[in-house]
């Protein structure tokens, strides 16, 4: 079995993999808090995405309720923002500090913002990479087939690509969603420093997911330089 081959990277995955765990832990934990804290205007969460889509003159993104928690995403393709239960009709600081993040992308979107591009380009590829990456370079070890475990190394990368390409669009995201909410005048300095939070803690999720990409990427390479020595 390849695990032999793992030793080297045990360390680094462990941590990784404690990292992974306290960022969930703590976006968990940091929504749950403000969730519970009102915005002094009682503003939901979709308000305030509306209200910084109308600031940035976008017309054509709708805004809809989705089923889950911390569900919240912008899709580009279909040009809607989807926010979560606790988050669409909440007014609550936790709520408009997400929504306003989602709202961020579909303003990277209109703007054309490099990375935000980059990223929806890349999406097809990733999911079938991600898909097709494991199973080829297991089966290329078993049955092998050197060209079966470079090709699913090389696929892999995709994955790492993606983590990376994404960390960039998540930040400017968080930083483009608070610059709106500042500019607003809607919302008191308290309010935005919990925003802030609230975003901070969630941008540590994609943190994790770049590391635990890069450092299975480089197990990956690892074991197939040993199995070509």
């Amino acid at each position: 079995m390849p695990f032999y081959y793992f030793d080297a990277f045990t360390i680094p995955l462990i941590a990784v993999m404690i990292f992974v765990a306290w960022a969930q832990f703590k976006v968990k934990s940091t929504f749950s808090k403000y969730a519970q804290v009102a915005t002094a205007r009682g503003m939901t969460g979709a308000e305030a995405a509306q209200q910084i889509l109308q600031a940035n003159g976008i017309t054509n993104v709708r805004i809809e309720p989705v089923a889950g928690e911390l569900t919240d995403h912008y899709s580009p393709s279909e040009q809607v923002i989807r926010l979560s239960e606790p988050v669409c009709h909440v007014a609550s600081v936790a709520a408009v500090g997400v929504a306003a993040h989602e709202a961020g992308h579909a303003v990277q979107y209109a703007r054309g913002y490099a990375p935000m591009k980059l990223r929806s380009v890349i999406i097809p590829v990733t999911q079938f990479s991600s898909r097709a990456a494991m199973p080829l370079f297991l089966l290329g070890l078993v049955l092998g087939f050197g060209i079966f475990v470079d090709i699913g190394v090389a696929l892999f990368f995709f994955s790492v690509l993606f983590q990376l390409v994404t960390l960039p669009v998540e930040f400017n995201a968080s930083r483009r969603a608070l610059e709106a909410l500042r500019s607003t005048g809607y919302y008191s300095n308290e309010e935005l420093s919990s925003a802030r939070k609230v975003l901070s803690a969630a941008a540590m999720t994609y943190v994790g997911a770049l590391l635990t990409a890069l450092v299975q990427f480089l197990r990956l390479v690892a074991i197939a330089n040993r199995r070509n020595r």
